[in-house]
């Protein structure tokens, strides 16, 4: 049996514990802590006990307004491309509507081409007188219906010559004319809407230069002839 010795023995100190706060709410203040000081469990440097690591209220107020800032920045984004899609929308609709008009007048003209002739000859038969009878009511109730549809018909005599919508087939030189006039219509044209399926073909008068300057001889002659007359009768007034 071994005897405990009289003098001391020397022990190794026992390590103490270590505490970390890692709390992310001051259990004193109440406030939230910086990320350091809340791993390190101790207040950021320069700061008393008991005090905050930031103020709280001006920390809160940035946010908001930094956040209020890039809120609006979004806001303004979004509504620039909502009225950009909507005004590419709005040129998208016109632009097939005007696509889906010009099909339909290309399909319908395509189709009312081919009742030219029968028309023509509707057309001749009335200038003729022979438009009678059953033939005559045939006749206008098939014009109703192209009438209808769209088809209008233009080119009579005495009109002015629109190089446009009419076809010149003859010309000649008039003195009745003071512009390039429609004298005489071959074949009526026709039009769907603002189209021209078919030109008038149509003679055509032009004011002969000759004639007007005949006309306006004429008319200086007359002048100097009354000039003349007026000198006279003022001379016979004189001597008697």
């Amino acid at each position: 049996m071994s005897e405990r010795p009289d003098y001391p023995v020397d022990r190794p100190e026992e390590e103490q514990p270590v505490v970390r706060d890692k709390r992310r709410i001051d259990p004193v203040t109440g406030q939230v802590r910086a990320p350091e000081a809340a791993a390190s469990g101790a207040p950021p440097a320069g700061s008393q006990p008991g005090e905050s690591a930031a103020d709280p209220a001006a920390t809160g107020e940035e946010g908001s307004g930094d956040v209020a800032a890039e809120l609006q920045l979004q806001v303004a984004e979004r509504t620039a491309d909502l009225q950009r899609l909507q005004a590419e929308y709005a040129n998208y609709r016109r632009r097939v509507d005007r696509d889906r008009e010009a099909v339909r007048e290309a399909a319908l003209a395509n189709v009312l081409t081919s009742l030219f002739p029968v028309l023509d000859d509707i057309g001749r038969a009335r200038d003729h007188g022979e438009l009678e009878g059953g033939f005559k009511a045939v006749a206008e109730a098939l014009e109703a219906v192209v009438d209808k549809l769209g088809l209008t018909r233009f080119g009579e005599e005495g009109e002015p010559f629109d190089p446009m919508v009419h076809e010149a087939l003859t010309h000649e030189l008039r003195s009745d004319v003071s512009v390039t006039t429609c004298v005489r219509v071959f074949q009526v044209g026709y039009r769907i809407g603002d189209r021209i399926v078919r030109p008038a073909r149509v003679g055509v008068a032009e004011p002969d230069p000759a004639a007007a300057a005949g006309d306006a001889a004429q008319q200086e002659s007359s002048a100097q002839d009354q000039q003349s007359e007026q000198s006279e009768h003022s001379g016979q007034s004189e001597q008697g």
